[in-house]
């Protein structure tokens, strides 16, 4: 009798433990002992050995406020040489930093990619990413250029047609990323397909965007810039001097005073 107990106990907690195993993919199973810490890279707020020297005897506080004043003058010394090379160097240097963006952005879904070894992720995420710049970038020589390149028999196919092909180009990424799927990894793979796509929202479209403010105006580039520059130097400056409130525990030296100080005075600079 008492074996015939044990064995109905062991049959009766056979489904529970069963069911606490079961996983519903690979995912699953490997996903709660990834450290995408290691992984990702990240910044540093260590400056250069040679400023390190120079600035040995300085504080702590003040050898940072240092290098963060000599690195802004060098930015923003840098801002106007841009500026001073016209539309063009402005176009191109939006479309360097949008391919940065981009790169960083996509580098964290590389570590869970690699992780896993699927493949075609990085190349998949390029491919995407020189679709869009030819549908919108296209889309802008188009509007503003469209009467000088109908004049070439080869372009003004290209013209034409620029939609249909931004289609095409489209949909031929799509098709390949259904052939890249891998049974058990369905889930990671559509996640990091979405990811593609929210990077490419983010900043192919505002880069988009700015280039197109560039044609109506260098004005309405440099304005813009100008209050973002503002805000960012105001907002240290007010929260090194005044701050002692933190703002958000995801970045600890933010604080209140800094954003309202630096809040206040772009406003200021933008009425100016």
């Amino acid at each position: 009798m008492s074996e015939l107990r044990k064995r109905k106990d062991s049959d009766a907690k056979a489904p529970e433990s069963a069911e606490s195993d079961h996983v519903d993919s690979e995912d699953d199973k490997l996903g709660t002992n990834i450290n995408l810490s290691k992984t990702v890279p990240t910044g540093t707020d260590k400056a250069p050995s040679i400023l390190e020297f120079v600035l040995q005897d300085l504080p702590e506080k003040w050898r940072n406020w240092v290098v963060r004043g000599i690195f802004s003058l060098l930015m923003i010394s840098f801002f106007l040489v841009v500026i001073y090379g016209g539309p063009l160097a402005l176009m191109i240097t939006t479309l360097v930093v949008q391919v940065k963006c981009f790169q960083e952005i996509i580098n964290i879904g590389y570590a869970v990619y690699r992780i896993h070894g699927l493949p075609w992720f990085r190349s998949l995420s390029w491919y995407f990413l020189i679709t869009s710049n030819y549908f919108f970038y296209g889309e802008n020589l188009v509007d503003y250029f469209g009467v000088a390149i109908n004049r070439t028999d080869f372009l003004r196919g290209l013209v034409t047609y620029h939609r249909f092909i931004s289609f095409c180009l489209y949909c031929g990424g799509f098709v390949w990323f259904v052939l890249s799927l891998v049974k058990k990894y369905y889930m990671k793979q559509f996640s990091l397909f979405a990811w593609t796509h929210v990077a490419l929202l983010i900043v192919v479209t505002q880069s988009y965007l700015i280039i197109k403010n560039i044609f109506e105006g260098l004005i309405w580039f440099i304005v813009p810039v100008s209050m973002i520059i503002c805000n960012d130097i105001m907002a240290y400056v007010f929260g090194f001097f005044f701050g002692k409130t933190p703002l958000i525990k995801l970045s600890p030296k933010k604080t209140w005073e800094g954003f309202i100080g630096g809040g206040i005075s772009t406003v200021f600079f933008g009425i100016m």
